[in-house]
């Protein structure tokens, strides 16, 4: 069933009223502290990783830490559908703010748990516990607060007030990244190994509580209280979403899966990955926060652009340009500076097309009752599938010695989304309840 409704007038471009400012506001500092919360885990993976496991290979070691970080995605749909359906049925705000406190405790609980040294299995187990939880308050954030943002702009500004979840995903890792160069150019190597990974997880964490504090102040959606007000509450919404709107899904599926992947790649994994390919760990950190200021500036302007000729053109731009960029951007990455830093920026600036006007399209595809569950089951789905598999894909290939066929990968999954892109309806001015 396709949800979205026929084209009406478009009105014109509205400023944006105070209180939708300060919604905007909140829901984006909260992602922002949630996000760092739950990228700080890859950015520090090659430091921490023999704390928690065994081994005396240092690449074994590190191919366990980024499974774990891949069992976190194990949770994230059934986070998108715990807390998804929560938020439809309690409110965006309410589930905003059981999400990043689940998602803060688990930082803090990673910070404090002994290494394998002092307590054996019992450390990896405690790692993956709360990476599950993590994982499942991811898959609840997102559609929560893609929702929030969308329902608390005008139609005419969805585009841009959407935007700003992935401004906020992007500034959580800056946030990361800034945490690791500040880290690492104040703690020497092994210093940073035996304890000082510990130091970022409870900063994320402690952040994570003032973020709570942020979204427990701002004021539930107009959309979500008309909902409630009409007594239009789905008993179980992942159950209405396989009945009535299993297309729509799986077209969020495909809206994201190359998103999932680019992202992952250029803003998670390529600190890791330029180090692997001989970088130090300080450059591919400042390498990683140039490219992501540039993202930072670029994903407003594209939302904004969206809201003038429609989310179909921005994200068949970000697909094609991300598979042809593939094979030059992975081969030539290695232990230069200024080569390294160019190709992440042109991969963040590509991503940026998806990341701009993802939040928006996907909720654009639901009505208000499980709007927040069809975005984050199906998102969460593909965000396991795509992106919390490729650490551990990039870990295994490299290991394999068959890290330079990783481009056909990208490209492929690039080139199925530009497709679902191209045939999918456009949301541009559609009329949403």
């Amino acid at each position: 069933m396709d949800t979205t409704l026929p084209n009406v007038a478009e009105p014109a471009a509205a400023p944006l009223t105070r209180m939708q400012k300060k919604a905007i506001i909140a829901a984006t500092l909260g992602t922002i502290v949630e996000f760092t919360d739950w990228i700080i885990y890859a950015t520090f993976a090659s430091l921490f990783s023999r704390q928690f496991f065994p081994a005396d290979n240092a690449s074994i070691a590190l191919l366990a830490a980024f499974a774990v970080f891949a069992v976190g995605f194990v949770m994230r749909p059934i986070g998108g559908a715990v807390l998804g359906a929560y938020a439809d049925r309690h409110g965006r705000k309410n589930g905003l703010a059981l999400s990043v406190a689940l998602m803060a405790g688990s930082s803090l609980v990673i910070a404090a748990c002994p290494g394998y040294a002092s307590i054996g299995v019992a450390a990896p187990l405690v790692l993956v516990f709360a990476r599950l939880v993590q994982g499942f308050a991811a898959g609840g954030e997102f559609g929560s607060a893609s929702t929030f943002l969308m329902e608390s702009a005008s139609p005419s500004r969805r585009g841009f007030a959407g935007s700003w979840q992935h401004f906020a995903v992007n500034a959580g890792v800056l946030v990361a990244a800034s945490i690791g160069a500040l880290l690492t150019s104040m703690i020497d190597t092994p210093s940073m190994a035996a304890w000082g990974w510990r130091i970022a997880f409870t900063i994320a964490g402690l952040m994570g509580f003032v973020a709570l504090w942020f979204r427990l102040a701002v004021a539930e959606t107009d959309a979500f209280r008309k909902s409630a007000s009409a007594r239009q509450h789905t008993r179980h919404p992942f159950v209405t979403i396989v009945r009535e709107h299993r297309r729509a899904a799986l077209r969020v599926i495909g809206i994201a899966m190359a998103g999932n992947l680019c992202v992952y790649l250029w803003l998670v994994m390529f600190p890791t990955l330029a180090h692997m390919r001989g970088l130090p760990l300080r450059d591919a950190f400042s390498a990683s926060v140039v490219s992501i200021v540039v993202s930072l500036a670029a994903i407003p302007l594209l939302g904004m652009l969206s809201d003038r000729i429609g989310r179909k053109p921005v994200l068949i731009a970000f697909a094609a340009g991300s598979a042809l960029f593939a094979w030059p951007a992975l081969h030539f990455l290695g232990n230069d500076y200024w080569t390294a830093t160019v190709i992440v920026c042109i991969g963040m600036l590509l991503s940026s097309g998806f990341a701009a006007t993802c939040a928006t399209v996907m909720a654009e595809q639901f009505p208000a009752h499980v709007r927040a569950t069809g975005v984050a089951l199906p998102y969460a789905v593909s965000a396991a599938l795509f992106g919390g598999t490729l650490p551990t894909v990039v870990t295994a290939m490299n290991n394999a010695g068959i890290a330079q066929y990783l481009w056909i990968y990208v490209a492929i999954v690039c080139v199925a989304s530009c497709v679902v892109y191209a045939r999918m309806p456009e949301t541009r001015g559609k009329t949403l309840d």
